[in-house]
Parts: structure tokens; C-alpha cells; sequence
């Protein structure tokens, strides 16, 4: 990683990858404890609790997070089975697995109530950990998110060989190269130091089994039915020209989160938190302090 993180050209980038940490997280989940890598930046106030996309990494949140930081203590994690937290042989990859290895690298390092923001496949992450632990949870921040169709087929198609090609596709920079400019609205967001920061952690040991288990186990579904029984305020983020997830689910959420408030952003793809961060930061910053 450290050779390639050398070819980093964009400051915050840089800045945020120099921040890495890491903490041996003991877990029911291993009688070993999982290696988790996280970075903390700011202090005072609630805290912000910042998860990641699907097969991505804290590195994701380079522009967003110091936006933030200024404001209050936040904090980004790497999810099990993604970015660089350790893939023990052995582990599970699932919702469940990732849900409680969550809740205990709160419980150990955080240990208060925080504004939880979730982008794409971390939007559900995030209602799903609302839903099991509301009170490790103060608000809800949801950025183009996941969470309300149901769970691919591509799982059932998970095995050998074609588990083995899927990952190798999904590995190859072109096609990275093409998922990253969908992604925006702006396609110039696509840049060389984007497709390093989206590919840093492919060479992480296990990296193909942990996708492949994740995969298999069904990832997110639909919360659809379950959405009520979220109480804490909740803001939706979501790019007005998001080509990933559409804007469809956007009205969606706002129709289910009882306590929730929508906000489109102009001229933003499915990563708001990369194309418009301080927009993105302005908004999370201000429903913060609403109440």
C-alpha cells in the first residue's frame, strides 16, 4: 500500500491517509481480535461516525471528514471484510457479522451516542446498526443510500469459477475507472488520484474472499418494513443526478423515516460527500444544530 500511496497527488488524500490508525478489536465474533483501521479527527461535541461504501474504504471521506472535523470529533472506520481492517480466514462477511464487529469498535473506542452517516452501501450499514443499537445512535445522516431493494441475485452465482472472475473484474482498473465516472455528475471527479484511493486496499490480504463471502451471504436487503421503528432525526442526502441508485428510493426514505428531512443537492452524482463536500458538510452541519 505504501508504495502506491506514494502516487497520491490530491492533499486531502494524502493528509488522510497519513492519519490511519489501527486497533487490535477484540470481538465475540474470533477468539482472535481483529486488527481495525480507523482515523479520528476533531474533538468536543457529538461525534461523528462516518462507514463507507460497498467495497471501499475511510479513504472515501478524505474531503468530507476534515469539513466535519472543525465542527466536532469524527471518526471513519473500515467495515469488516472492507478497506484495510484485517480479514481473519474464518470470519463470516455478512450484514450480521459486520453490524456487531461495529458495534464493538464503538463500544470500545467511541463509547457515546453519535450522529451516524452512511454512504451508499453505508446507508444501510447504518440503519441496520440504528435498528439493533438506537442507543449508541443520536442522528441519522443518509448519503445516496442503500437499503431499499432487495438483495441481489448475484449471490447465488458465487461459486467456483465464476466467484474467482467476478472479483477479477471487478479488480481491473477499467472497470473501476468506469463505476468511478457513473459515480459523478462532474466526470472530471474521476481522477487518477480517485481510482488510487478506490483500489488501495485491493491488495489487502483476503480481499477476494471477504467480497466473495459478503457476496454469498446476500449483503443488504430492504428495510423497507422496518424504517418505522427508527425514531432518532434523520437527514437524507442525495445527488440529484445520482446514476448509480437513481433518486426514486430519495423520496422513498423520506416517505419511511418517521423523524426525516430530504435535501437534494444540484449537480451531484451518487458520492455527494466527494463531488459537493462542503455543500454535503454544510447541510449535515446545519441539521446538527437544528435541534
Amino acid at each position: 500500500m505504501a508504495s502506491i500511496a506514494e502516487n497520491l497527488t490530491e492533499s486531502t488524500s494524502i493528509a488522510l491517509i497519513q492519519r490511519i490508525e489501527s486497533h487490535v478489536l477484540a470481538t465475540p465474533l474470533s477468539p482472535q481480535s481483529i486488527t481495525t483501521t480507523y482515523t479520528r479527527q476533531g474533538r468536543g461535541k457529538t461525534p461523528f461516525l462516518l462507514l463507507h461504501g460497498f467495497d471501499s474504504s475511510l479513504l472515501e471521506f478524505r474531503r468530507l471528514m476534515p469539513l466535519l472535523a472543525q465542527a466536532s470529533e469524527t471518526w471513519a472506520v473500515d467495515l469488516l471484510g472492507f478497506g484495510f481492517t484485517e480479514r481473519l480466514p474464518g470470519l463470516s462477511f455478512s450484514p450480521a457479522q459486520i453490524k456487531a464487529h461495529l458495534y464493538y469498535f464503538w463500544k470500545t473506542l467511541i463509547q457515546q451516542p453519535v450522529i451516524l452517516v452512511g454512504a451508499s452501501m453505508g446507508g444501510a450499514t447504518a440503519i441496520d446498526f440504528t435498528l439493533a443499537y438506537p442507543e449508541a445512535v443520536k442522528k441519522l445522516v443518509l448519503l445516496d443510500s442503500a437499503g431499499l431493494s432487495n438483495s441481489p441475485m448475484a449471490g447465488k452465482l458465487m461459486f467456483p469459477p465464476l466467484d474467482y472472475w467476478a472479483t477479477e473484474f471487478l479488480r481491473n482498473p477499467r472497470v473501476r475507472q468506469n463505476i468511478s465516472r457513473a459515480a459523478y455528475y462532474d466526470k472530471s471527479f474521476a481522477s487518477r488520484d480517485a481510482q488510487l484511493c478506490a483500489a488501495l486496499h485491493l491488495n489487502c490480504p483476503g480481499w477476494r474472499e471477504a467480497l466473495i463471502a459478503f457476496t454469498k451471504s446476500g449483503g443488504y436487503g430492504n428495510f423497507s418494513t422496518q424504517l418505522s421503528q427508527i425514531q432518532q432525526s434523520s437527514l437524507i442526502l442525495w445527488g440529484k443526478c445520482d446514476r448509480i441508485l437513481g433518486t426514486k428510493a430519495a423520496t422513498q426514505f423520506e416517505q419511511l423515516l418517521p423523524n426525516s428531512q430530504l435535501v437534494w443537492i444540484e449537480n451531484c452524482g451518487h458520492v455527494p460527500h466527494l463531488e459537493q463536500p462542503q455543500i454535503t458538510a454544510e447541510r449535515i452541519l446545519e441539521f446538527v444544530g437544528a435541534n
